[in-house]
């Protein structure tokens, strides 16, 4: 019989970044956004505990005083995997145990999405899961929306910028395509396996750090979503996230 694992979520949170500094402070609604993200994750009722994963005394320091659990990181990871893997080693969890990489600028987060991602864990040859949605053939054009194609069974079978799958005969009509949405679930022990993996030629093909799995023939299951998500990138998207979160 299959004894379902302990779940848990860790938030990286950056202080420093290229088109938003200070991002994850950010004031949503009288709070910072890491709180917002927070707040959503623990709603999740598979997820034993949620962490805060920082690099910046200030986030630090904001986090204690509200009573967020944290955990302080190397600054220079290449990655967010690599950020979660030095919080579980810090934190003990254990190699069964499945942790969540919770994207940190999504305050709208939605907590069926996180347990529709760590639901699949109940099968013990699930090692990491992912989230996709389904775009038009127009959206699927654009080199930033990341596409993947999945097997049968659920498994990524790759991941590309580029539209795929082609389709060669015009008769055959047009197909769904499937959006990845880059929110991550990993047993800690396939987390230890890719991040001691060096990148891989088609991760620095497509500019992808999930293609390192596939070429290492670690296996991603993509689990089906309506979720649509909203990112805050940069300073004028929170005017956006506010009118969201208050409708």
């Amino acid at each position: 019989m299959s004894v379902f694992p302990s779940c848990y979520g860790i938030i990286p949170a950056r202080y420093k970044s290229h088109r938003f500094p200070g991002k994850p402070l950010a004031d949503i609604l009288g709070k910072p956004m890491f709180y917002r993200v927070y707040e959503r994750a623990v709603a999740c009722p598979l997820l034993k505990k949620v962490w805060l994963a920082t690099d910046d005394q200030r986030i630090y320091d904001a986090a204690i005083a509200l009573d967020v659990p944290v955990v302080m990181t190397d600054p220079d990871h290449p990655s967010g995997s690599d950020r979660i893997m030095e919080a579980a080693r810090a934190l003990g969890l254990e190699d069964d145990a499945v942790v969540v990489n919770i994207q940190g600028d999504e305050p709208a987060l939605d907590p069926d999405m996180l347990k529709k991602l760590v639901e699949p864990f109940i099968a013990p040859d699930i090692q990491v899961t992912t989230l996709a949605r389904i775009i038009d053939a127009k959206q699927a054009e654009n080199p930033d929306r990341v596409k993947v194609v999945r097997s049968a069974k659920g498994f990524a079978l790759y991941f590309s910028r580029s539209k795929i799958p082609f389709i060669r005969d015009s008769e055959q009509g047009d197909t769904d395509y499937l959006l990845h949405i880059g929110i991550y679930a990993y047993r800690i022990s396939a987390l230890k396996n890719f991040t001691a993996l060096p990148p891989s030629p088609l991760e620095n093909i497509e500019k992808l750090e999930q293609l390192r799995l596939l070429e290492a023939g670690i296996p991603i299951y993509v689990v089906m979503t309506d979720y649509l998500g909203f990112g805050v990138d940069r300073p004028e998207d929170l005017q956006l996230i506010l009118r969201q979160l208050q409708q």
